[in-house]
């Protein structure tokens, strides 16, 4: 009875990272930084990409859908957690909320299946190098990329489907800089074990899945680089790997403490520095992970400069 004759709240209110006025500022400062650097650096990775074909190849196809990835899920928090930091309202709508939740889920389990998808693409191109322009070809890229955005966005579908039949009634007061599931099922006033168990198994899948697709081609990498006699051969194939898996291990480190936990054990404060890492930091460092320290990438962009001078 009280569920049907509670008044569900009209919209929510975001604390964000701190509640003093000269900390908000000093974060507003230095994510609008970070946020400036994601925007420049991942477009221009993907304007690198589509301008110099010699950099029209699997490894970099990937890497331009990452990109866009990482500005995409990025612009889905950082813009609104700006203005909340120069605003004194910190109110976010009841569908805004969301709707900012669903393209958050979408955009980051792309991003699990993308940095699997680029996970396999280095084990054929190391396992099977002489059979990798015939298995990594367009007809297998595009599927695979596809893919990823269907499972992304269909897991943050379902996601929103099971949390939004959960009631709000009492407090609307979220303790982080953006609307996720975890501090939602907090707030729910109607019994969310359902909704929860089901967004478990949603994420379980997500991670667990796309982490065992790395965690098996890194396996059968390691294999092949172990079978290399020169050493020179075997640092520059395992130095190939070890900027993806650093990348991969801060990535699926925060995502999974963040969500494959149960709901009694949430704690604002652990979850919102997680957040900031997998939220704001990662799509600033994933260019500089996976191309600034690549040779091809470093070339293409020397082409791209002595061409800029050359036509003036």
């Amino acid at each position: 009875m009280a569920e049907k004759n509670c008044t569900g709240v009209s919209q929510f209110i975001l604390i964000g990272l701190s509640d003093h006025s000269d900390m908000q500022r000093t974060f507003f400062v230095l994510f609008l930084v970070i946020y400036v650097i994601t925007l420049l650096w991942n477009f221009g990775i993907i304007m690198l990409i589509r301008t110099d074909s010699q950099l029209h190849t699997p490894m970099y196809f990937f890497l331009c859908n990452l990109s866009v990835v990482d500005i995409c899920y990025s612009s889905v928090v950082t813009p609104k957690m700006l203005m909340n930091f120069l605003s004194n309202s910190k109110d976010n709508s009841y569908v805004g909320c969301f709707v900012q939740m669903y393209f958050f889920i979408a955009w980051v389990c792309t991003e699990c299946f993308l940095l699997s998808t680029m996970a396999y693409d280095r084990y054929v191109a190391i396992c099977n190098p002489l059979l990798y322009s015939a298995i990594m070809s367009h007809k297998t890229c595009v599927p695979l990329v596809a893919g990823s955005y269907f499972i992304g966005f269909t897991n943050a579908l379902i996601t929103l489907c099971f949390i939004t039949r959960l009631s709000y009634c009492g407090p609307n007061i979220i303790r982080h800089f953006f609307c996720d599931t975890p501090p939602l099922l907090a707030l729910s006033s109607s019994d969310s074990s359902r909704a929860e168990i089901i967004i478990c198994i949603l994420a379980s899948f997500t991670s667990i899945g796309s982490l065992s697709i790395i965690l098996f081609s890194y396996l059968y990498i390691l294999a092949a680089i172990l079978r290399i006699h020169s050493t020179k051969g075997r640092l520059k194939a395992f130095n190939t790997c070890t900027s993806h898996l650093m990348a991969v291990t801060v990535f699926y480190g925060t995502v999974i403490f963040t969500y494959l936990r149960p709901n009694t054990s949430y704690l604002p404060e652990q979850d919102q520095v997680a957040s900031v890492f997998y939220t704001v930091v990662i799509p600033m460092l994933n260019p500089l992970i996976y191309s600034m320290k690549n040779k091809e990438v470093k070339n293409a962009m020397k082409r791209l400069v002595r061409g800029k001078v050359f036509s003036r």
